[in-house]
């Protein structure tokens, strides 16, 4: 099965109940949630993306194959409003903890977690380093889903691949980059830190017939031509499938996504994350390197 764990705040819009906290304390915070836990939160960042998820199930009409657990820093008596609004929204999300004031992450992988999404950079940061996929969830208002059809972006280097060939590219710049690219085509990269998501995107695709299959995944990458050759024979050893392969050259990556209609793209650097946030859900998979 597929598991994502996400927070209370990257899954409903929690501004307001934050705003609470931060200018009046705990207390108030908890008085303000308990106060209208009949209310039901409106959709938070990454809401399009777990409802998609969700109805990978509905469409395969078997044993369930995609779970999402909430992981949160309320209390349970504060997360009652979130399993209302749960509730609210049709969300099939039975699983929870609620930790408390404490960081989530630390049960991510307990409850066998391929992805873990958060607004916090320390919950990320831990997360990763627990070796749980993760993702600082970007907030730019209010996203919209524009069709029934999942779709999911991944940048290549430091994302799904490591950032071997990235630190090249840092340290010596683009030419090197390109030689040894060019020289280490027939050499799959290592895995990166969203391998095994992508890896368990790629299980629930064969599900389908391609023709017939509810979610598309891109690659978004920076990379041309003579770099693209080891991505694509990396893959291939792989045996992932990618529906859609971006290969830009350097060009912004935000209008293509736009066009694409991402339900959300992860991006390790920062820069292309805020510009990409501005048009998709978006994901920033934090550098764990000083």
């Amino acid at each position: 099965m597929l598991v994502i764990g996400i927070t209370s705040r990257a899954l409903f819009d929690l501004d307001d109940s934050h705003k609470v906290f931060e200018e009046q304390g705990l207390e108030a915070y908890r008085e303000y949630q308990i106060s209208k836990e009949n209310e039901a939160l409106n959709p938070g960042q990454a809401f399009p993306l777990v409802t998609k998820l969700l109805d990978l199930n509905k469409h395969l009409k078997q044993e369930k194959s995609v779970e999402v657990v909430l992981l949160s820093r309320n209390s349970a008596d504060t997360g009652l409003r979130i399993f209302n609004s749960i509730e609210h929204h049709n969300l099939d999300i039975k699983r929870a903890a609620f930790c408390g004031g404490n960081s989530p992450h630390t049960y991510a992988k307990s409850f066998g977690a391929h992805l873990f999404l958060s607004t916090e950079f320390s919950d990320c940061k831990l997360a990763l380093q627990s070796g749980v996929a993760a993702a600082r969830i970007i907030p730019t208002g209010i996203p919209k889903t524009r069709d029934s059809q999942l779709k999911i972006a991944f940048d290549g280097d430091a994302v799904i691949f490591s950032e071997e060939s990235q630190e090249i590219y840092d340290s010596q710049g683009l030419d090197a980059f390109d030689k040894n690219e060019k020289t280490l085509a027939k050499r799959p990269l290592l895995g990166g830190p969203f391998k095994p998501f992508l890896s368990e995107l790629n299980r629930l695709q064969n599900l389908f017939p391609q023709s017939e299959c509810p979610m598309r995944i891109a690659l978004v990458t920076a990379r041309s031509a003579p770099s693209h050759e080891r991505v694509i024979r990396t893959l291939r050893e792989w045996k992932i499938r990618i529906d859609e392969s971006l290969f830009l050259g350097g060009l912004q990556k935000v209008d293509f996504l736009k066009v694409y209609q991402a339900d959300i793209f992860f991006d390790d650097q920062e820069e292309n994350c805020d510009l990409a946030s501005e048009e998709v859900p978006t994901g920033h998979v934090i550098n764990l390197k000083p």
